[in-house]
């Protein structure tokens, strides 16, 4: 049955309209998920635990449903919470089963956890993290993943979140810190910050922070060989690997700058303050700063894209990142040359017109491939 179709069937079922023949449709299914059920083999006690999870929650939305509908007699309250296990059980294997067999959506948010067990965050969803041994340590509110510092974590333990391109997330740190990942990018972080340990991070791609001020434990940020080291500050970190340049923009403290090739030293990194930039060679591994407006940096969190001095390679990049398409470059005089250009939150079709109005560029859009000739 897909799962569509099953969903069509319980709700039917809560609203009391479901024919004979349908009934006879969900017994059968309930009977097949129930062999299936029996033969499930948890990796561990956090998958245990989230099946579980899975059949209070069911619980939860049935008892909410017959909340509204005090009409119900007993029976058909006892037997909505039994087809409410059969629903989140079901949802729990078809979610088991496409993970574990690496069917996951492309464009899909991932979360890996220290097992590196795989989960999908679901837009504006309410997904609970749990540790190895069951217990809760996180919270989906909608487009965030919040930790909780209360949790009873003793080792350092790593979760990675991931997003796609045409996406952006966000996340809360067990400290309080505030990620603010834009496509294409992941961030590794611990599911708590431990005492006496440093504060660090692992950012591929682009994210802006908000750290949480601790001033017995740095935060450090590690992306593409360089670390940015702060007590709490607001900046904007890019780093795509593809990239050879890792740029930071600071909008509010104060942060030090070193590559990983050497230890950090406060009289040597390279200190940025508010408004400036700083640009990280990965190839040379030194650091030039110069001072820009930082809303061109971070306009990207409002979905508005704005290009300053930017070579066509890198626009039609950030292009690919942000719509989630594939570019082809058959111009290849245009890559080197330096635009500007602001665009709002616009569709695809707007920012192509505008790019052909003002500077004659000639494209095809095939599917989801758009071509430069």
């Amino acid at each position: 049955m897909q799962e569509q179709e099953f969903k069509r069937l319980l709700n039917k079922y809560l609203e009391g309209t479901l024919s004979e023949d349908e009934t006879k449709i969900l017994e059968k299914f309930e009977e097949e998920l129930k062999s299936r059920s029996q033969g499930i083999n948890f990796k561990n006690n956090a998958e245990k635990a989230q099946f579980q999870e899975s059949i209070w929650s069911g619980i939860d939305m049935v008892s909410n449903k017959k909340a509204k509908t005090q009409t119900w007699r007993l029976a058909a309250s006892v037997a909505a919470i039994f087809i409410g296990l059969i629903a989140t059980g079901y949802l729990y294997l078809q979610n088991t089963s496409a993970t574990s067999s690496g069917l996951i959506p492309e464009n899909a948010i991932t979360l890996e956890l220290e097992d590196g067990s795989i989960k999908v965050i679901e837009e504006n969803g309410a997904t609970r993290i749990l540790d190895e041994d069951g217990n809760l340590i996180g919270q989906q509110n909608g487009n965030q993943l919040v930790y909780d510092n209360k949790s009873f974590v003793e080792e350092i333990a790593f979760n990675t979140l991931r997003v796609p391109y045409g996406k952006t997330f966000e996340l809360q740190l067990s400290d309080g810190t505030k990620a603010h990942l834009n496509a294409g990018s992941s961030i590794k972080y611990p599911i708590k910050f431990l005492k006496g340990q440093d504060r660090q991070i692992f950012i591929t791609g682009e994210a802006y922070l908000d750290v949480a001020k601790n001033p017995l434990h740095p935060f450090i940020v590690s992306a593409n060989n360089l670390n940015v080291r702060v007590l709490g500050t607001q900046f904007n970190v890019n780093a795509y690997p593809e990239d050879e340049i890792t740029e930071i923009v600071l909008v509010e403290g104060s942060v030090g700058l070193y590559s990983n090739s050497v230890a950090y030293d406060s009289q040597k990194s390279t200190i940025l303050e508010p408004g400036f930039q700083a640009k990280y060679n990965k190839s040379t591994e030194q650091i030039s700063t110069e001072e820009v407006i930082t809303d061109i940096y971070t306009s990207w969190m409002k979905g508005e894209l704005v290009f300053r001095n930017m070579s066509f390679k890198n626009i039609m990049k950030k292009l690919e990142r942000h719509y989630d398409i594939k570019i082809v470059m058959n111009n290849k005089e245009l890559s080197d040359k330096i635009f500007n250009a602001s665009f709002g939150n616009e569709p695809l079709s707007k920012v192509l017109e505008s790019l052909r109005e003002n500077y004659d560029i000639e494209y095809s859009l095939i599917n989801n491939e758009l071509i430069i000739n």
